[in-house]
């Protein structure tokens, strides 16, 4: 079936499910569908291990009896099923305390129209092709060093899918989106030490993946680089995170600027809109109507239109990440952050990778993190890492079993300089961030 006419189905019944709400006591309802297929295949030490096809759908509806509200769900798309989820949504809402700041987002701020920003690449879902990808990834890879002693496994990902947001304001909008990925895990050995690293790809269109041989090669160096790794002794030093995990550090500025987080008093962020959280010369974009990007989107997951916006400039916080329901707590208008952010573009300070070697001298680069220890309250930081130790601009021994502790508060106003080269796999697009100084747990 065409894609337009797949898209005009699903719009169909998030219009059925809407007015059956209505009819049956809502006085407001919002409904979103979605449809995706898909493949997922993988391979270890170049045999096929797993060939999954997937083709899943479910809807979800909200409805409003007053300021109650009720949810519910399905995966069966029956007219009888459908009935009874919009009954036990219903049902709900009634047995549901009342609450002032409940409701669907303002009419006048929904994307009653969306833009084409080119997310839908649709190749045929074919597994013999995704079993050559994987395979001859992990062939490239096992083949290239006899240090390279195993694998976890080459996988390959496809996914074509479809949503549809509605609701009772006469929005009812949706969109094709398509999602492409390549990894492989290795693992190294050498003198009694084994190592893992990876490497992968990821892109909306499948023409613009990097090949088996460059995911293949990558994964060797990765994991080569890392064999021999030593502890450091404790001390108090910069550290440089490299650019695939500095996104995970502004992950962290991102739950603590969000609305949740801000009227449940549970942010080290509190009441800071408008001052300096980051140092003066750095700024946050936010893009959400870039072509092919992996994060680009017309509206957010409650029909609210997307726009530009600078999160930060100068350093200065400009905007929180507002929901329907967190704005009305805190007396702020929603600004289409439901359901997260939207290409966020981190201006760089020009260094190429070499020259942010140079600029920290001596210190820690930082190419993994472990565990969980991040107080989004408090500030709070303090993680496992592994990476290299430099001196004087130069890589001078992979590092492991170490920790890096300090406050988000202070990291963030502490950051020294960013990286021109941009991670551009994610969300967040950011190069390496040079944090100018931590505690660093270590012999």
């Amino acid at each position: 079936m065409r894609m337009e006419q797949q898209l005009a189905d699903i719009q169909q019944v998030v219009d059925d499910v809407l007015a059956m709400a209505k009819r049956k006591g809502a006085t407001h309802a919002e409904a979103s569908m979605s449809k995706v297929q898909g493949i997922a295949v993988s391979s270890r030490l170049k045999e096929v291990e797993t060939v999954e096809f997937t083709n899943d759908g479910g809807l979800g509806i909200a409805v409003y009896v007053g300021q109650c509200k009720g949810s519910a769900s399905t995966a069966d798309l029956s007219k009888t099923a459908l009935q009874l989820t919009v009954e036990k949504a219903i049902e709900i809402a009634k047995h549901t305390g009342e609450d002032p700041f409940s409701g669907l987002a303002e009419k006048e701020l929904l994307a009653f129209e969306s833009d084409d920003l080119d997310l839908y690449h649709p190749v045929p879902l074919d597994t013999q092709q995704g079993i050559e990808l994987a395979i001859n990834t992990e062939t490239v890879a096992l083949d290239l060093d006899p240090r390279i002693t195993n694998s976890e496994g080459a996988s390959y990902n496809a996914n074509l899918g479809l949503k549809v947001y509605g609701n009772s304001h006469g929005m009812n909008q949706g969109y094709p989106s398509s999602r492409y990925s390549l990894s492989c895990v290795l693992i190294g050995e050498q003198d009694g030490d084994m190592q893992r690293d990876y490497s992968y790809t990821v892109s909306r269109d499948f023409n613009q993946m990097q090949s088996p041989e460059h995911i293949g090669k990558e994964a060797v160096q990765n994991t080569l680089s890392r064999l021999g790794g030593r502890k450091v002794k404790t001390t108090k030093t910069p550290v440089l995170f490299d650019r695939e995990i500095a996104s995970g550090l502004l992950g962290h500025f991102v739950a603590a600027i969000s609305g949740g987080s801000l009227y449940r008093k549970s942010s080290f962020l509190l009441d800071q809109l408008g001052q300096q959280v980051l140092p003066d010369w750095f700024e946050i974009q936010e893009k959400p109507h870039l072509k092919n990007a992996l994060a680009s989107s017309s509206f957010d997951n409650e029909g609210v239109k997307t726009n530009d916006m600078t999160i930060v400039s100068q350093g200065v916080l400009n905007h929180y990440l507002l929901t329907s329901y967190s704005a009305r707590k805190l007396g702020m208008q929603t600004n289409g952050h439901a359901g997260g952010i939207h290409n966020w573009l981190v201006t760089s300070t020009g260094e190429t990778d070499q020259q942010l070697l140079q600029k920290m001298g001596t210190g820690l680069l930082v190419t993994e993190l472990m565990g969980q220890g991040v107080n989004i309250v408090t500030g709070d930081y303090s993680r496992g890492a592994a990476g290299f130790w430099v001196e004087n601009g130069v890589i001078q021994y992979p590092v492991s079993e170490v920790t890096i502790a300090g406050n988000l508060k202070d990291m963030l106003r502490n950051i020294v300089a960013v990286g021109a080269t941009q991670e551009k796999r994610g969300s967040i697009q950011t190069g390496s961030i040079l944090v100018e100084d931590m505690q660093l747990a270590g012999e």
